[in-house]
């Protein structure tokens, strides 16, 4: 994991480098003015975005989906397109959505029929709702939160032994979880315009087991979520 964070610092550092030359071949005159336009746009930014999620390895799938939406729109600003091209943003974001949706289910982790009671699966879409976890071996599962949000409140369930992993994706939506201040909790979220944050307090007499632990990761773009405790 450290070594993970390392690399992450290594690669933000190239990329803020880049971005200086850049500034500084513009300042400069040095850049033709469409190459400017096309450089600094929204586009270029998620591209940016994309290829730091691909280099990192933190989240390959929103790498290549940001790049490839990016790469899409800036289309129109390379070649000269009759057609309106803005008039495909909302189709293409819906069909990056469901791509997002699919892999999801076929790539991040599966849950176990037979123990389905120890995971949770949950799904919000334009919309949410409250969940209140009991399961004494609670081993991770799934949050997805898109244009909506939900709250998962764990107060009364136990962690089962070893490393338990929560994966979130939240797209113009988000996440709060409830979770014992006494739990264990590594958060390893990518954000993009957006966040996830810890927001328990422990206090200093309370024991944690070093057997259990809870990871939250996942990728949250222009949405988020975070962690309260009791």
């Amino acid at each position: 994991m450290e070594e993970n964070k390392s690399n992450s610092r290594a690669i933000i550092g190239i990329l803020l480098i880049c971005a200086g030359l850049l500034m500084i071949a513009v300042n400069f005159n040095w850049l033709p003015w469409n190459i400017r336009e096309i450089v600094f746009s929204w586009q270029g930014i998620l591209v940016l975005i994309g290829l730091f999620l691909l280099l990192s390895r933190s989240n390959r799938l929103g790498g290549f989906i940001l790049i490839g939406i990016g790469a899409f729109f800036m289309i129109p600003r390379i070649w000269d397109i009759s057609f309106n091209w803005h008039h495909l943003f909302w189709p293409v974001i819906l069909v990056a959505i469901g791509l997002l949706l699919i892999t999801r289910r076929w790539g991040s982790q599966r849950i176990p029929v037979e123990n389905s009671t120890e995971f949770i699966d949950d799904m919000s879409i334009f919309g949410g709702g409250d969940r209140v976890i009991t399961c004494q071996n609670f081993r991770g599962g799934k949050i997805t939160s898109i244009f909506g949000g939900s709250k998962i409140d764990l107060r009364t369930a136990n962690l089962a032994k070893g490393r338990n992993v929560i994966d979130i994706f939240a797209m113009f939506g988000g996440t709060k979880l409830i979770v014992p201040t006494n739990w264990d909790v590594k958060i390893e979220v990518t954000s993009l315009f957006g966040g996830f944050s810890d927001k328990r307090r422990p206090r200093p007499d309370e024991i944690r087991d070093p057997t259990r632990e809870l990871v939250i990761k996942g990728i949250t773009i222009f949405g988020g979520g975070d962690m309260e405790g009791f």
